[in-house]
């Protein structure tokens, strides 16, 4: 019997598919009415994301209702700070909240307790078991920089400027802390894949608050060196990195970074990273989060933009960031329509 293809895993093993198979950042989420009925049900969402039950569902709901080419597990980047025995929470309406490091002696106290991230590996055993064949299961980490972020604040920031400032006047501390995020980040990238995934995707959403020499060492070194710790475990795994902002770097990322799809953001010109970035790794991305909500005119025209643009190379149609709550269903369905030809 003849085996089913996955029009994204294709995709990253360097072959072209037209239409161009389609997923969105935070397909599992607010703006879904099901997600809102399971997660008022859940209460805590740290909870939410450890109930390997409840996130399967959340998982498989938007492939369900449009048959999207990828399933992206539902969790979040912060739960490997959790899993390092730092305190996370969630405020609703507001985000995540950590017990942030003030010095050293915060960053000593750090230590991995691996069994507390069993559900999320659970969960993708559930997702794989109930998920239609032709779909990929996307794992996914915090790049080491954004996770490092989020633990010094305690919280996003405009510009994370307290990590910034934090490596600035303690660079060995700081570096101690990238070397365990290094570590615990493929670790868990590994897991993911050993489930059940087919591929993952590292989220570097503050990359590009960083000057070029701190980009250089503390977004694109760590970043590599997690994706060959985990290509030490699994040769042939596939990686999408998403380091938002990075812009003019983004040839020194991709030949830096050993990865098979270069996520890009909304601000980038989808023709400068065409001539960027070598036609053996394929793109993804991306349009605006915000034209989804506007819909209509605007939104057919940022789609076909994206479609004429994409260079007829290995690509993977996404937004340029995550889904907003308040987009509508309606025009979910209809960018789905227009990069299908339907």
């Amino acid at each position: 019997m003849q085996s089913v293809t996955k029009p994204l895993l294709d995709v990253l093993r360097g072959e072209t598919r037209l239409p161009p198979p389609i997923w969105l950042m935070r397909q599992a989420g607010r703006y879904l009415p099901e997600y809102r009925a399971v997660r008022e049900r859940a209460g805590d969402f740290l909870k939410l994301c450890l109930m390997p039950e409840l996130a399967a569902e959340i998982t498989l709901q938007p492939v369900r209702r449009f048959s999207f080419d990828a399933a992206i597990l539902f969790s979040d980047i912060l739960l490997i700070p959790y899993a390092l025995g730092q305190r996370v929470w969630f405020v609703e309406g507001e985000g995540p909240r950590l017990e942030p490091i003030g010095d050293a002696n915060d960053l000593a106290r750090l230590e991995e307790r691996s069994d507390l991230l069993v559900p999320v590996y659970e969960a993708l055993a559930r997702i794989k078991a109930s998920l239609p064949p032709e779909v990929t299961l996307l794992g996914f980490c915090g790049a080491p920089w954004t996770v490092a972020s989020y633990m010094i604040a305690g919280q996003g920031t405009p510009d994370q400027s307290p990590a910034r400032l934090f490596a600035y006047r303690n660079p060995e501390a700081f570096a101690g802390l990238m070397d365990t995020l290094v570590e615990s980040s493929a670790r868990h990238l590994v897991r993911q894949l050993r489930a059940g995934a087919d591929a993952v995707q590292v989220f570097d959403t503050w990359a590009g608050v960083l000057p070029p020499d701190e980009l250089w060492r503390w977004c694109i070194v760590p970043t590599r060196r997690m994706i060959t710790m985990l290509r030490t475990e699994i040769a042939d795994a596939k990686v999408i990195a998403f380091p938002r902002g990075i812009g003019a770097a983004i040839r020194r990322y991709v030949d830096s970074v050993p990865l098979d799809a270069l996520g890009l953001d909304w601000m980038i010109d989808l023709d400068f990273a065409c001539q960027q970035v070598g036609r053996h790794i394929a793109l993804q991305g991306n349009l605006d989060p915000l034209v989804l909500v506007a819909g209509g005119g605007a939104l057919d025209r940022a789609v076909d933009e994206i479609l004429e643009h994409s260079c007829a190379r290995p690509f993977i149609f996404n937004l340029g960031h995550g889904i907003l709550p308040q987009t509508p269903l309606a025009h979910v369905e209809q960018m789905l329509a227009r990069v299908r030809g339907k």
